[in-house]
């Protein structure tokens, strides 16, 4: 049982959401070029982001992105939807300019393109999408389509 988590992530990972589109390569982790890296859909620039962790859940009322991207402003930053109802969040941290004279002793923060893609279900307006970023976390909330309840009358039974 230990080794499913670590093999597949965390218990919000998107290997088995229907709506997500992210591709999963099981070789992502490995030191050698992953067999797959050909034909997958992400390129090494996006490899960097690639763990840009999104957290989505339904609430009565909407749909809500919430994404940790922090560092970013919000300039840097891109909330899109396409027409096929995909919503797409991308993004870039630039590497810090190097100064001759600094000496580095550990580089553990990541820097490049991030890029991720959820299919958006039937129920969401895609007209009323509004999206805030506060301390390092996007917010996108989408409303969902008022699910209109059938009318029930009653029918009075004669004898």
């Amino acid at each position: 049982m230990s080794l499913i988590p670590s093999f597949f992530g965390s218990r919000r990972s998107s290997i088995f959401d229907p709506f997500s589109l992210d591709v999963w390569d099981p070789f992502k982790d490995f030191p050698f070029s992953s067999p797959s890296s050909s034909l997958s859909t992400r390129s090494s620039e996006t490899s960097a982001f690639v763990n840009t962790r999104i957290d989505w859940k339904e609430t009565p009322e909407a749909h809500v992105f919430k994404a940790d991207v922090p560092g970013l402003k919000k300039e840097e930053v891109k909330v899109e939807v396409e027409d096929d109802r995909v919503l797409q969040i991308s993004g870039e941290r630039n590497v810090e300019k190097e100064d001759k004279n600094d000496t580095w002793h550990r580089v553990e923060r990541s820097s490049g393109k991030f890029m991720r893609r959820f299919k958006l279900p039937e129920n969401a307006k895609m007209d009323q999408i509004k999206a805030s970023m506060e301390n390092g976390v996007l917010t996108v909330t989408i409303p969902k389509l008022e699910v209109k309840k059938p009318d029930v009358k009653s029918v009075e039974i004669y004898s």
